[in-house]
């Protein structure tokens, strides 16, 4: 049995729901804290058994997975094995970490790949991720795209004069599944987590003309972001009919 496997085992035995606790490397996040019903008696219990452990309760995770469960519970099916990358970027370790209770609550296998050079836009990993999930007979992949590189594709199309075509609405390549986990999730919150947890990763950001919009917009519009990825959806459904 491995450490992962007894930790699981005893996380249930004394009560707790392990179907929204992250398991990671010598950490446990806490993605639900109502529903997974890790108490702070059962935690003091917990690293009585296991001291090398801690056990993570941030907020603004428990944000993350709130919007990324919005997305999975639609997108995933009982015992897919979905691919992703391992890169040592911290949007692909936020990904794995959102990703990690989904093996127990429902059955899902993460397979995971490295990746050592950088991807040249969304479509070489979706080009990578399809190629790679075809070898390994993955059902699904699962794709970095956060709320904010969805926004920024949309403010290139616009200063390009082209026609609204939004990233995530690719959800199947000849025949696999296409998820994106975290495109209702703000790299803010992202970076916020990690700085929080002070974990080792780095990001990656494209510079550029839509960047410095989105960062000049949102300090006069609430919650750009959503409003804008709400309106391209309309306008890219409209287009459609």
């Amino acid at each position: 049995m491995t450490v992962k496997q007894d930790v699981v085992r005893f996380l249930q035995k004394n009560g707790v729901e392990t179907r929204f606790v992250s398991i990671v490397d010598e950490r446990v996040y806490v993605n639900n804290l109502k529903l997974s019903r890790f108490s702070r008696k059962k935690e003091e219990l917990f690293l009585r058994e296991y001291p090398n452990f801690e056990v993570r309760r941030s907020k603004i995770f428990q944000k993350i997975c709130t919007r990324a469960s919005r997305v999975l519970k639609n997108a995933l099916s009982p015992h897919d094995k979905i691919l992703l990358f391992d890169s040592g970027d911290c949007v692909d370790l936020t990904l794995y970490t959102v990703l990690e209770p989904y093996t127990r609550k429902y059955g899902v296998e993460l397979l995971i790949l490295d990746r050592e050079s950088k991807m040249d836009g969304m479509n070489d990993w979706i080009d990578s991720l399809q190629f790679h999930g075809e070898k390994m007979g993955a059902d699904s992949v699962a794709l970095p795209l956060t709320l904010d590189g969805e926004v920024e594709h949309i403010l290139e199309l616009m200063l390009g004069g082209e026609k609204l075509d939004l990233l995530s609405s690719q959800t199947a390549k000849e025949g696999t599944k296409l998820i994106y986990p975290l495109i209702n999730v703000p790299k803010s919150w992202i970076e916020s987590w990690i700085g929080l947890e002070g974990l080792e990763c780095c990001f990656e950001y494209e510079d550029g003309l839509p960047r410095e919009m989105l960062e000049f917009l949102e300090s006069f519009i609430p919650d750009v972001r959503e409003k804008m990825i709400r309106s391209a959806s309309y306008l890219s459904q409209e287009n459609l009919d």
